[in-house]
C-alpha cells in the first residue's frame, strides 16, 4: 500500500480521534501534499527511512514556491510536525516505517509572534461603521477575538446560545475536544449584544455571512455560518483601512490577547489555561514579553553590591 492511500485515513483520524479542527486538518493535508510531491505517488511507508528523511529535509530547505520564495524555518518545521504525526499514525497501526522519534525538530526554532498593541486595535475598530448589521457584526468579531483569545475555528463554531452575555463568560471546546472557560470584556459583550439586537433571523450561528450570494438553505441551519476565510477577509479589510502594514490574521488577535495579558502582569501558567494550551512550551512562544519582564524582576530584586 502506498502513502497516498493512507493520508486520507490519517486526516480523518485527526478529526475523529484527535479532535482537530477542519482548519488544522487542512493544513496537515497541504504539508503532506508536499511530502508526496517529493516522494512520488508510489512512495511506500517502508521507503521512509533516515536517509529518505535527510533528503526530504534538504529538499524542503531548497524548495521554491510559485512566487520563487523559499520556505521559512517555521514552515519547514510544520512540514516535519505533519510527517511525524503521520508516522505516529502508521506506528499505531503496526505499519512498518520510520520511527517518529527520529524526526527531530529544530531545537532553536522560536516562532516569530506578530501582535497588535492596544492603540493599533483601537485604530482598526475605529474603521468599522456601526450603522449597519454587517458593521456591527465585524466589530463584534474583532472585539471578541481580542477579548477572549479564541482560535478562529472556535469563533466560527459559536452559536447564539453558547455565549452568556450577562455573566460575560462561556465554555468553549478547543483542540483535542477539551473544554475551557472563556471570559468576555464589557466592550466585547456590548458589541455582540448590539449585533444580535439587529438580527432578524432565528439561525443558531453567532456570526452570519451577509453576502448576497448565499448558498441554498440546509437543514442544519449552518448554511450562513462564517468560514475562516471570510473572517480573514473581514480583518484584512479594516487593517488596511487603518494603515497598519503588519501581516494580520485572526490568530494575530489571539497573540495580541496573550501579549496584552502578560504585559499587564499575568503569569504564563494562567495565560496557558486561558489559551487552552495543553503544554506550557506552546505558551512560551511569548518570551518576547516574558524575557524583558524577567529583566525587570532582576533589576528590581537582585542585590547590587556596588550600589
Amino acid at each position: 500500500m502506498y502513502v497516498t492511500d493512507m493520508i486520507n485515513d490519517f486526516l480523518e483520524s485527526l478529526e475523529v480521534e484527535s479532535g482537530r479542527s477542519r482548519y488544522t486538518t487542512r493544513n496537515y493535508e497541504l504539508y503532506l501534499e508536499r511530502l508526496i510531491e517529493f516522494g512520488g505517488e508510489e512512495l511506500k511507508p517502508v521507503d521512509i527511512d533516515e536517509e529518505w528523511l535527510r533528503k526530504y529535509r534538504l529538499w524542503l530547505n531548497r524548495y521554491q514556491t510559485v512566487q520563487k520564495k523559499g520556505l521559512s524555518v517555521a514552515t519547514q518545521t510544520y512540514h516535519l510536525i505533519a510527517l511525524r504525526g503521520f508516522l505516529k499514525y502508521l506506528a499505531k497501526r503496526h505499519i512498518k516505517s520510520l520511527d517518529p522519534a527520529l524526526v527531530e525538530l529544530p531545537r532553536n526554532h522560536r516562532p516569530q509572534v506578530t501582535f497588535l498593541h492596544v492603540d493599533e486595535i483601537e485604530a482598526i475598530l475605529n474603521q468599522i461603521p456601526i450603522d449597519t448589521e454587517t458593521g456591527l457584526r465585524d466589530r463584534a468579531i474583532l472585539e471578541l477575538l481580542f477579548s477572549t483569545g479564541l482560535r478562529i475555528s472556535e469563533l466560527i463554531a459559536l452559536n447564539r446560545d453558547s455565549v452568556n452575555l450577562e455573566r460575560k463568560e462561556f465554555m468553549v471546546r478547543g483542540k483535542g475536544q477539551k473544554d475551557r472557560p472563556v471570559f468576555v470584556s464589557d466592550s466585547a459583550a456590548l458589541a455582540v449584544a448590539d449585533y444580535l439586537s439587529e438580527r432578524k433571523d432565528s439561525l443558531p450561528a453567532l456570526f452570519l455571512n451577509n453576502s448576497k450570494n448565499q448558498p441554498l438553505a440546509g437543514t442544519s441551519g449552518d448554511y450562513r455560518r462564517l468560514t475562516p476565510r471570510s473572517v480573514e477577509r473581514i480583518i484584512n479589510k479594516y487593517v488596511r483601512a487603518a494603515g497598519i502594514t503588519k501581516h494580520v490574521t485572526p490568530h494575530t488577535l489571539r497573540h495580541s490577547f496573550a501579549t496584552d495579558l502578560l504585559m499587564n502582569g499575568a503569569d504564563l501558567r494562567s495565560v496557558q489555561s486561558l489559551l487552552g494550551h495543553s503544554n506550557i512550551s506552546t505558551t512560551q512562544i511569548y518570551t518576547h514579553v516574558t524575557d524583558p519582564h524577567l529583566k525587570e524582576i532582576h533589576e528590581k530584586f537582585h542585590s547590587d553590591p556596588d550600589a
